[in-house]
């Protein structure tokens, strides 16, 4: 059975029903948890793939402030030279950013919260992932930072009017999503419930945010649990073959 590695950065973002179609698809999931103290691996010999999730750190962070997350870097660039199948989410997809020679800086418009809407680019249609993706899909939103310089050679593939860089692809193989598409109604009353900053910027109130994160639940699974599966069959190729 295909391996895949996830990084789960905070407790605050545990894979939810990403992990859940991924088995579905046929992945073992090998889920390091380090906000428990879980050690991670110190290369990625013996997975076929990687997930990293979000959390409330900053990409921000210097090593002091978020010393749990130099390890994180260290795997996303030997995926990156490796072009092993990687998925990044937000947190994740901005150190998927920085690492592979890109950029992160606080929002410039402020927190993106809540339930919203992403664009395919051109190039998505192309994509392996991307391409069976509607033209303007359902999307979980919850970030302060923003990438604001994708790594040279990276390709676009989905934007909103607040931000540009909200989905992209290193290499053939490696993917950050800056938007959420795992999260249940817990995760995300949890969030609203800890995030008032984040709240505030959205004008709306949190029983607002929670009602319009539950209406688009089903919609978000019609979507990305097919998206997941695509992603499993890159990660079942790669063990297939070896390299």
């Amino acid at each position: 059975m295909a391996r895949l590695l996830v990084v789960v950065p905070s407790d605050t973002d545990p894979p939810t029903r990403l992990g859940e179609w991924l088995r579905d698809a046929g992945l073992e999931l090998d889920e390091r948890r380090l906000s428990t103290g879980e050690p991670l691996p110190a290369d990625l010999t013996g997975f076929d793939g990687l997930l990293v999730m979000g959390g409330p750190q900053s990409s921000l962070d210097d090593e002091r402030t978020s010393p749990e997350l130099v390890g994180v870097r260290h795997l996303l660039g030997q995926a990156i030279a490796a072009d092993l199948p990687t998925l990044a989410i937000c947190l994740g997809a901005q150190l998927l950013a920085q690492v592979g020679g890109g950029s992160t800086r606080v929002g410039s418009d402020g927190p993106e919260v809540g339930a919203t809407l992403v664009a395919k680019r051109d190039a998505a249609d192309a994509d392996p992932l991307f391409g069976p993706v509607p033209l303007s899909p359902d999307v979980l939103q919850w970030h302060h930072d923003e990438v604001d310089r994708l790594p040279a050679g990276a390709t676009l593939l989905a934007s909103n009017p607040r931000y540009e860089n909200q989905a992209y692809r290193v290499g053939q193989h490696v993917y950050g999503l800056q938007f959420h598409i795992e999260t249940d109604e817990a995760l995300v009353r949890q969030w609203a419930t800890g995030d008032a900053v984040g709240v505030a910027s959205s004008g709306l109130d949190v029983p607002t945010i929670c009602a319009r994160a539950a209406a688009v639940l089903d919609d978000l699974a019609e979507v990305w649990a097919p998206f997941a599966a695509r992603f499993a069959d890159l990660v079942r190729a790669r063990a297939a073959t070896g390299a």
